[in-house]
């Protein structure tokens, strides 16, 4: 599998060269569905984990706690299994009928959700990245470690699934676990990720435009300094260019490891170590949405004529959604891998 991501509109270092000091690289994973093993990249598939090492629980507190939580992976599986095969039906027999009564039958039983669990929950596989497949890894993980491992509990801490980071050599693992454990129920059925498989792509991220400069900032929104970019801008952008900046030039969307951090829900915040109080960087960002209406001219070129996932939002190709669509983002203190880390929903 193969994407590329289409070259932006102009090189916006050309209209305001002081952003060229802040380029960072960032690689866009672009998750499609698949059939990953333990020895493959992937989102949701399976984890090249040791037999003899412990799958992590969570045993905190979880939000929400009550008579009934969300349905359990199995159900959640074959509930997609079910919305996939209505859609193939609607597009062969657009007259319908599109479901089958024993589908419907087995939908709402599975919607009602299922008792909440007791004691610690199972944690399920997020994403497992090869240092070969996302070579940036090699510089923020652990001497000798290339491969990272993403978990998360599948209920909310306060608001959100709370993720564990694992880093480990993939050499190591000889004898590997064959079937891990599973909740035995989740919190909401978007966050159990559909198994895909990625492929890596490295591209130039800009800040956005709430972390540049008070000067540069004002600069950027100066419709005065794009005239030089033609109608590459659009008549749309005119009276708000920064926006153009914002969706075209600056943070790719998507899954993504490394690059810079998006904002939209709140203002930057602080990200603090908070074992050494050092600055940290962005690591993994987990996206509800590979692209949107603002951000489309980032969907891949391989993409642009294929049949996108029907839903809200479309191009999510995972099935994981946070916060009605936002992102998580998880920073890493560059001081230290092995300081805690932090996960912010943006």
């Amino acid at each position: 599998m193969h994407r590329t991501t289409p070259p932006r509109p102009f090189d916006v270092t050309a209209l305001f060269p002081r952003l060229a000091p802040l380029a960072r690289t960032a690689t866009r994973l672009h998750p499609r569905p698949g059939s990953p093993s333990v020895h493959d990249s992937s989102v949701g598939g399976p984890l090249l984990w040791p037999a003899d090492e412990p799958w992590p629980h969570c045993d905190e507190p979880h939000e929400g706690h009550g008579a009934r939580t969300g349905p359990s992976p199995a159900d959640v599986r074959l509930l997609r299994r079910h919305r996939a095969a209505m859609e193939d039906r609607r597009r062969r027999e657009p007259q319908g009928p599109w479901t089958t009564p024993e589908e419907l039958a087995a939908d709402e039983r599975l919607q009602a959700g299922r008792p909440w669990p007791e004691g610690p929950a199972a944690m399920l596989p997020v994403a497992q990245l090869y240092v070969r497949d996302v070579p940036r890894l090699r510089t923020l993980g652990p001497p000798g470690a290339d491969l990272l491992q993403v978990l998360w509990c599948p209920f909310d801490h306060p608001a959100n699934p709370r993720p564990v980071l694992v880093w480990r050599s993939a050499a190591e693992v000889t004898d590997v676990l064959g079937a891990p454990p599973e909740p035995s129920a989740i919190q909401f059925a978007d966050y159990l990720p559909d198994p895909c498989l990625l492929a890596p792509e490295q591209v130039t991220e800009y800040p956005n435009p709430m972390e540049l400069s008070r000067e540069l900032r004002e600069q950027v929104g100066d419709r005065n300094q794009w005239q030089a970019a033609g109608p590459a801008v659009g008549s749309s952008y005119g009276p708000a260019p920064e926006e153009f900046y914002l969706n075209h030039l600056s943070v790719s969307p998507g899954w993504k490891v490394g690059g810079w951090s998006n904002w939209g829900l709140t203002d930057p915040v602080p990200r603090r170590c908070p074992a050494c109080d050092t600055g940290m960087d962005p690591l993994l960002t987990i996206a509800s949405t590979e692209w949107d209406g603002g951000s489309e001219s980032w969907a891949p070129v391989e993409d642009r004529a294929g049949d996108l996932p029907r839903g809200s939002p479309p191009a999510n190709f995972t099935g994981v959604v946070l916060a009605g669509g936002y992102g998580m983002q998880i920073h890493l203190c560059p001081a230290s891998p092995l300081h805690p880390h932090i996960a912010l929903i943006q």
